[in-house]
């Protein structure tokens, strides 16, 4: 016979049913009940200073484990900040549930103090969005919300608590931890998916999405090497494919690689896997004609509404991509076959992730991320937020282990200092780097606090061109020499740093960025590189003064 618990006891009990070992939060006094019960609870909190921080927190938590990431925010303002963190989640195909705290049953209605209707707020940017308004249901909601939050194409799920159904009594059975469907796809599938890539004379494999495991990430090695097969990801989906295996040919990403983009518009047959190939990896869709490719094209996707909404496919398949790997290499044939193309696009990758030194008085980014990419051990994960200083290490850095890439396919500033606390925050014993322009950090630069708290010794490397580059960029493009809006007066980061207590270092030439980053490392707390950056230095291939320049001449 369950006993009698308040609904905040309630709800916590099925976070641990459901495996949740850690929740990401700012508190509020609309949830106190649950925040109360998490005082005996075996599950850990991180206390975070700012509620778009803590979403995010959540949301890598998600991509790193493949389970919900937790995140509970008060009502009104507090939601509406974490609503970034919900649309990374939307967008990134990553399971999150954000609980939050709801003004009392007998006051909704009358906009109440921080009232919201979160139905509406969250309704297109979540896969569900609800509100518990009866304590002994609360078994019921989770356990639903962690299946949509996880099942076909993962998601974010938002729940309102209204405060005095926290506080509200119930007797009612705890439901049974959660579990995710998974079809496997069928012979038939398979074998058609065999016949086709072994038919096919320019084949291309291209991952993405979520729902990914270590050892589908190793079968898809073995399926590469069998067929001879290309293999190219979507943006920021670089850790889904080893950059050191001769199969891998680059990342469909902004500003890629023309002789991965030529290949991919040439192959006569293209694997999809986990992808939706959206705006970025697609090129402006433009790399497959939509809604019918110029070329084979077989899509497998855990969304049976993603086969076909934009694609028209030759065969769809809906299952997770791990499930359809796995399958598809234990069906493997025992010949192996070898296709020139994957060499010679292999030789372009390496052409282009090879760094061209510049000479600049400033921080040469290529020549940091050479550096780091021979140094840091590669189980290190590195995270960033959106800017051109991505770019660099896009471009340059070699990813080889799963897991080790927190960076928002969404484009979100901000994102980097909270994603480099979450996996720390797993992890502790793992090394972190996170990277993050001057504009881009002080987004959520307020979690660098919440690094100093948790004694988690993230390295955040800051890019310093005191602008908010990607912009100024693209306004040299459309607007040449009528800079407006981008220009930026930055702290000193190290000092920032040293004031919460961590160590800050100012790097203002390539030769000093090793030495300062080993420093930083050995000081074994939270610590700011705070890098110079050439203004002039605005993307890998191009400088201002040069987009300017085509600008004015077209």
């Amino acid at each position: 016979m369950p006993t009698s618990r308040t609904g905040g006891q309630i709800l916590i009990d099925q976070l641990a049913i459901h495996g949740i070992e850690n929740v990401f939060c700012v508190p509020g006094e609309s949830y106190l009940a649950a925040l109360d019960a998490l005082y005996e609870s075996p599950i850990s909190i991180t206390v975070c200073r700012q509620e778009g921080g803590a979403a995010m927190m959540a949301e890598a938590t998600g991509k790193l484990t493949g389970k919900p990431g937790i995140c509970f925010v008060t009502r009104g303002p507090g939601a509406t900040n974490a609503a970034h963190g919900v649309h990374i989640a939307k967008q990134d195909s990553t399971p999150m549930i954000l609980f939050v705290g709801q003004v009392g049953r007998d006051m909704q209605g009358r906009e109440a103090f921080q009232e919201l209707d979160y139905r509406a707020v969250f309704g297109t940017m979540a896969k569900w969005a609800t509100e518990i308004d009866d304590a002994a249901r609360i078994p019921e909601v989770v356990a639903h919300a962690f299946a949509v939050a996880t099942s076909g194409r993962p998601g974010p799920v938002v729940i309102a608590l209204p405060e005095d159904m926290l506080t509200e009594a119930a007797e009612v059975e705890d439901a049974r931890a959660y579990t995710v469907p998974d079809p496997v796809p069928s012979a038939a599938d398979i074998a058609a998916v065999l016949d086709s890539v072994e038919s096919a004379d320019r084949p291309l494999a291209i991952l993405g999405g979520s729902r990914w495991t270590a050892e589908a990430r190793d079968a898809m090695h073995s399926v590469a090497e069998a067929f001879g097969l290309p293999v190219a990801v979507s943006f920021r989906r670089q850790m889904l494919f080893s950059a050191d295996h001769p199969n891998y040919i680059g990342d469909l990403s902004l500003g890629p690689n023309p002789s991965l983009v030529a290949y991919a518009k040439s192959a006569d047959l293209v694997l999809l896997i986990g992808t939706r190939l959206s705006e970025v990896a697609s090129q402006g869709y433009t790399l497959l004609d939509a809604p019918t490719p110029r070329t084979r094209l077989i899509h497998v996707h855990p969304d049976p509404n993603e086969l076909g909404r934009v694609y028209q496919t030759e065969r769809g398949i809906a299952t997770s991509p791990s499930a359809f790997v796995e399958a598809l290499a234990g069906a493997l044939p025992a010949s192996r076959i070898r296709r020139n193309a994957v060499a010679a696009e292999r030789a372009a990758f390496e052409a282009w992730n090879t760094p061209r030194l510049r000479e600049t008085g400033a921080v040469d980014m290529g020549a940091v991320i050479a550096w780091l990419r021979e140094t840091l051990p590669p189980e290190t994960v590195l995270t960033n937020g959106a800017g051109n200083y991505a770019t660099w290490l896009h471009r340059f850095y070699r990813f080889t282990r799963f897991n080790t890439q927190l960076a928002p396919t969404s484009g979100s500033m901000g994102y980097g200092v909270p994603a480099a606390v979450a996996a720390a925050r797993l992890d502790k014993g793992r090394p972190v780097v996170a990277f993050a322009g001057d504009g881009c950090f002080l987004m959520n630069g307020q979690e660098f606090a919440t690094a100093i708290q948790y004694d988690l010794p993230i390295i955040v490397v800051i890019v310093d061109n005191a602008m908010y580059g990607t912009i100024r960029m693209h306004q040299e493009r459309e607007y040449p020499g009528r800079e407006m809006g981008t220009a930026l007066t930055n702290p000193d980061f190290a000092a920032y740093a040293e004031a919460f207590g961590g160590y800050g270092e100012r790097v203002e030439t390539t030769s000093e960025f090793a030495p300062a980053f080993e420093r930083a490392r050995a000081a074994g707390k939270p610590a700011i590189l705070h890098c110079i950056v050439d203004p002039e230095a605005i993307t890998i291939d191009a400088t201002l003064s040069e987009i300017r320049a085509r600008a004015l001449s077209s």
